[in-house]
This record gives C-alpha cells, structure tokens and sequence, in this order.
C-alpha cells in the first residue's frame, strides 16, 4: 500500500482505532485489517496501543499521575542513567523506585529505550559532503558481530550497524551506505580482518588502506612479554637454587647444589639477556615508526624501510624462535607498514616550495611535541608544552609573518596521517560496558542511543577537551547537552511520523463491521464515526 499524509485522525478517530485495536487484540490478522482499513501501517498503529496502554496504567494504577514536567525529569533521569551512567534496565528500575518515580518497571523502560532508540539513525547524517578518514572494526554482543566506523579526526562514530555476520558482501553494504549519507573516505585504517578489508576494497576502488602498524608488530610485542615472565621465572629459580646451597649438610650435597645453582644462574642470566635486547630493539623499532626523527625532519619511505630492515635482522639474530616466528608477517607486509610514510615524504616535498627546511623542522618539531602533551600527565606534560613553545619561537623567528598560516597548515597536514585504528578500539571499550550491563542481549535500538551520546558527548580531557565529536566533525557547536539534543531528536522524530501517517479518508464512509466480521459481537461493536473522522 502506497501512503499519503492523512490530515483528518484528530485525537477522537486516534482513540476509535486504539478502541477497535485493543477489542481485537488476539484475533489472529485483525490487526493487518484495521491498518488497511485505515489506510495506516502497523508500526503506526502498534505504537498507539502501546502509549495508550502504558497511559491508563498509570492512571489507574495507586501512585500518583507525573505532571508534564515530572515526566520531562524522569526522561532526563532514564537516559542520564543508562547512557551516563552506563547502568542496567534492572539496576534503573530499583533506583526509580527508591526516587518513588513511576512507572519504573523493566518493561515499561525496556519499550521506553526501544522507542527513543527506534527514533534515532544507526546512520550518522551530515548537511553536506565530509572527507573523513575511517577507522573501522568489530565488537562483538554474545555471537553477533557489531560494526563500527568512525571518523580519525573527530572520533564521531559514522555507524553502528548490528550485523548478522562481518563478511566483506555485509561491510561493503556498511560502507556504501556511508557514502549514500555524504561520508566519502581518504582512506580506513584497520587490523587485518579478512571480510573488513575485502569489503572496504570492493566498496572502493583504488582506495588508501592503512594496515594497524601496532596489529602488525603485537606479535613481537607478545614475544616480549612472555621473555620477561620467563625471565622472573628464573630468576625465582637462580633464588631457590641459592637456598638450597645455604641449606647444605654435607660436601658432597654442596658440591652437587653448586653446580645446580651454576646451571641455574646462566640459565638466569640468558633470559634477562634475551629479554633486555629485545626491549631495546623494539623501543628502536617505535622510534623508527615515528612520522618524525628526534630532530624534526620527518621521515622517508626508504629511510623507515633501511632502518626497520636492520633493526629486524638483528632482532632475528638474537636466535629466538619465537621471535623469528613473529617477524615472518612483519617482513611480509613491509610494503603495507611504509604506506604513512609516502604522506609523511609529499608533506614534506609540498612544504619546503615555501619554507626552508631549518623552519620545517622546527615546527615538525612543535606538533610532535604537541602530540605527546596530550598523552602525557604532570612534569612530562610540562616539558612537552615547553618545548612545543620554544620550537614554535623558532619557526616564527624564520618565517616572520607567514609563520602562523604554514604553521596551521603543517599541524592539519600532520594530524591526518594515520597510523593506527587505536581510536576505534578505544570507542569499542567504551560501547563494552552496555554489553556487559545487558548481558550481550543488545538491540540495534540501544547501540543508536549510544550512537547520540558519543557523538554529542564533550570529551572533559586531551586535545579534544571541551568539544564533543560531532562539533569537531561539522565545525558547529552544540546549543544544548546531549540529553536534551536526544529529546528533541525523538520530538522531531516522532512529529515526523505523524505527519507521514496521515493519510486522506476514501470517500466513502468507513463500515466498522469490515473489520469485526466473524468476531461474536460484531453487532454490538459498529460505532458509527463522526464525519469529521470518517
């Protein structure tokens, strides 16, 4: 059936169809006749009954009837809960009983998330074309897969889509429906998930993937950590060896523990050795992957590619086999791990047209130092923000009046190659607890609430500090907190659909026992309709 706005279903013909709706509950297609009667869908028609329902329960029910901003508060109160506070249906039903808020059982606030949920898109939706840069991945709800892309630069999630499986056929529909929403991609960092990475390359042609570097060498890094319990193993070992010689009783026993002790002590020495150089050669390994030296000047494709290559052969050297195991996939996706690097190169090509290279450096410098200021805490910190500061002097003592707009443009240029899909694990460990309070059982209605509040959420930290994604994503800011954005966004929602649903009367007057045919009282359930609502 093809709908049209219906202008006539006042509030009296919206009670006469609730009335025939709940008289016919249970009889099996009735529910399909009074929609098409009506010329309304039932997922019009469903939501009447439920709100009805809901309304006459209170109203008969021993407490006492919320006044118009009682029931705005304990709205606020429910969403704050769930989402802020990231708490479960059950554990906000107990609170709303000790706050004496009605209602508050778990069903009437399961349909009331649901219904705020259904409002919203699991689509973020933009007034004109982005260029973002995607950082996509997976998060799983019991068996069920939960895709999620967001944007590098402003953490705002994209969509959040509850999926049936993440095959590549089901992530390219993610991503094509992306671009159908003005979203349209630089490129997507991720790990190397077989059906995410198929799906991003068939959904885009030629399009920049960026492999995870730290997905690329956590293997090595795992390696690493096994060393060092190995390590405080033996060293528990060397300890209880050199007990047992000062428990000796005889020459001989001494002698024989001695020589364990001696086995035991090299064994010691061997993996605090193996552990120590393979901590050195991967802290060289980070400052390799840097976009940067500690100079400043930023760092080439053939220059990483020399540097990891020597660094790699003599981490193979340390005669590990597990470490050898770990560095096969490294050398294979060398090519892959070297692709932020061609950015890093055209940067600096682009920029030394217009500045010497003295000046590049010193604000490469700056944004490096930038960079770690708002990854570090305290002294650390500090000495950041100083050095940022005095390398921003510099620059500008060459560069005079040019100084500030290059140094923008560096900043902006710098802060768009990406590395890692770090971000999108970070957002995933933020979505976790709503799993965790819900025991997985997750509906697609929840993760659009999440959805808003991230997305209009201000960050209280870092270098996103005071902004919430979906400012730093269109450049306009907020004019209300996030609770309230999501209530007008449910109003408007929901006066949109009630103005879809309204639908012009056939001409002819509507016969009630079209519907209540082959029920028992059909005789006595023929109301005839006002005009009006006929």
């Amino acid at each position: 059936m093809k709908f049209v706005r219906r202008l006539d279903l006042d509030t009296q013909a919206r009670i006469h169809i609730v009335m025939l709706a709940w008289m016919c509950q249970g009889v099996y297609g009735k529910m399909t006749q009074i929609a098409e009667h009506f010329q309304i869908s039932r997922t019009f028609l469903y939501p009447m009954v439920l709100a009805a329902t809901l309304q006459l329960e209170v109203l008969f029910s021993d407490e006492k009837l919320l006044s118009r901003k009682d029931r705005l508060y304990a709205e606020h109160l429910m969403l704050l809960l769930r989402l802020e506070g990231k708490c479960s249906i059950q554990s906000i039903s107990e609170i709303l009983k000790q706050l004496q808020c009605h209602p508050n059982s778990v069903g009437y606030l399961s349909e009331f998330f649901q219904r705020h949920g259904r409002s919203l898109s699991s689509t973020l939706s933009v007034a004109s074309k982005k260029l973002v840069f995607y950082l996509s991945d997976e998060i799983f709800a019991l068996s069920k897969p939960i895709l999620v892309t967001i944007d590098a630069q402003s953490t705002a999630i994209l969509k959040i889509e509850l999926a049936s499986d993440r095959s590549a056929d089901t992530w390219k529909a993610h991503f094509e429906k992306l671009e159908d929403h003005l979203f349209y991609n630089l490129g997507m960092a991720s790990d190397r998930a077989l059906g995410l990475v198929t799906g991003y390359q068939a959904a885009f042609e030629k399009a920049l993937w960026v492999c995870d570097y730290f997905h690329e060498f956590r293997g090595l890094f795992d390696v690493l950590h096994q060393l060092e319990r190995k390590a405080y193993a033996a060293i528990g070992k060397e300890d209880e060896a050199a007990k047992k010689v000062e428990r000796a009783k005889s020459e001989a026993v001494l002698l024989k523990r001695l020589e364990q002790y001696e086995t035991a002590h090299q064994a010691c020495d061997q993996a605090i050795s193996l552990y120590d150089e393979l901590n050195i050669l991967l802290q060289l390994l980070r400052e390799t992957l840097q976009l940067c030296s500690p100079y400043g000047r930023l760092h080439t494709v053939e220059g990483v590619r020399a540097e990891l290559a020597s660094l790699l052969q003599m981490t193979e050297d340390l005669g590990c086999a597990a470490i050898g195991e770990a560095i096969k996939p490294i050398k294979e996706h060398i090519d892959d791990i070297l692709v932020p690097f061609e950015q890093t190169e055209a940067i600096s090509s682009k920029f030394l047209e217009v500045m010497p290279q003295n000046a590049l450096d010193s604000i490469v410098l700056a944004w490096n130092h930038d960079h770690w200021s708002h990854q570090s805490k305290a002294k650390k910190k500090r000495y950041h923000q100083e050095e940022r500061e005095y390398w921003l002097t510099v620059a500008e003592s060459i560069l005079g009046d040019k100084f500030e707009m290059l140094r923008i443009m560096v900043f902006d240029q710098l802060d768009a190659v990406v590395r890692a899909s770090s971000l999108i694990e970070t957002v995933n460990s933020l979505i976790r607890p709503y799993l965790n309070s819900c025991k997985g059982q997750i509906t697609q209605e929840t993760l659009n609430l999440i959805m808003f509040y991230h997305n209009h959420h201000r960050y209280k930290s870092g270098r996103r500090e005071g902004k919430a994604p979906i400012e730093l994503l269109t450049g306009e800011p907020l004019e209300a907190e996030w609770v309230d954005l999501l209530l007008q966004e449910v109003k408007g929602q929901k006066e949109a659909a009630i103005n879809a649903e309204q639908l012009p009367m056939p001409p002819t007057a509507l016969e009630d026992r079209v519907i209540l045919e082959n029920t028992a009282d059909s005789e006595r359930l023929q109301p005839q309709m006002d005009a009006k609502a006929a």
